[in-house]
């Protein structure tokens, strides 16, 4: 089966504008992301922006990219406008990766792809364990409720996603921004409005669960910080930079 990796990515975040941008080790994030999606090593890897600027730069640092209209809703959205002016016929999967998370796991990226193939679903994320008990509060933090204790085998539906979870229900784990569609699932998706769940806790993985469509999980090895504020931009830096 074969698969092609979508980045979406924009300058006009709300919290922090321009941060695809904004340099560490004197590469733009936007291309450390790149980077480390063609490394996975599992299709090919495209960028979808609407910013000119981003286009550039992904280009200058050896990637691809294509330039999408403005009004998108959600980062899906933009992915499929992607994916149908690229025209790819022989794609069996879709994995969106967020432009933020640079540090996203090598191993991670890849047992998803795996698991998808694997178990033949319809769309697949990832979630890592959760051992700070603060993150069960923390809104930024997004968590994913699932049917089953996740371990390295498996891969089970997700029941629920939360941005705080206060009851302490059983098998709650951190959610990972990264998600892989088989192509039929990604265009009945989109065809869906927005949901009721989706608009009231900014999450769109809802509108699947509130349109029938499962989600099934897997586990990452690590929980890579997004970067939605300053602070997180800075932490990241501090990290790779030291790694490097």
């Amino acid at each position: 089966m074969k698969t092609l990796i979508i980045i979406p990515s924009r300058l006009s975040a709300t919290r922090l504008p321009g941060k695809p941008l904004l340099k560490i080790n004197g590469l733009s994030m936007i291309s450390h992301v790149f980077k480390k999606a063609e490394d996975a090593n599992i299709g090919e890897v495209i960028v979808a922006t609407e910013d000119q600027e981003i286009m550039d730069d992904v280009k200058k640092n050896g990637g691809q990219a294509i330039l999408t209209k403005k009004k998108h809703k959600t980062g899906t959205d933009r992915v499929y406008e992607a994916l149908q002016n690229l025209d790819y016929k022989n794609i069996d999967l879709i994995m969106n990766l967020q432009g933020d998370e640079p540090l996203m796991n090598l191993e991670d990226i890849r047992n998803l792809n795996d698991q998808m193939i694997k178990n033949k679903s319809q769309l697949g994320t990832l979630a890592s364990k959760i051992s700070d008990k603060a993150l069960y509060e923390n809104e930024n933090i997004v968590k994913v409720n699932t049917k089953e204790k996740l371990d390295d085998l498996n891969f089970p539906e997700a029941i629920n996603f939360m941005r705080k979870n206060s009851e302490q229900v059983k098998n709650i784990y951190h959610h990972l921004g990264i998600y892989c569609y088989d192509k039929e699932t990604i265009k009945k998706f989109i065809s869906f409005n927005q949901s009721y769940g989706e608009i009231k806790n900014r999450l769109e993985q809802l509108r699947a669960l509130e349109n029938k469509i499962s989600i099934n999980v897997a586990l990452a090895k690590s929980s890579p910080i997004g970067v939605d504020t300053e602070e997180d931009f800075l932490a990241i830096k501090k990290i790779m930079e030291y790694k490097s």
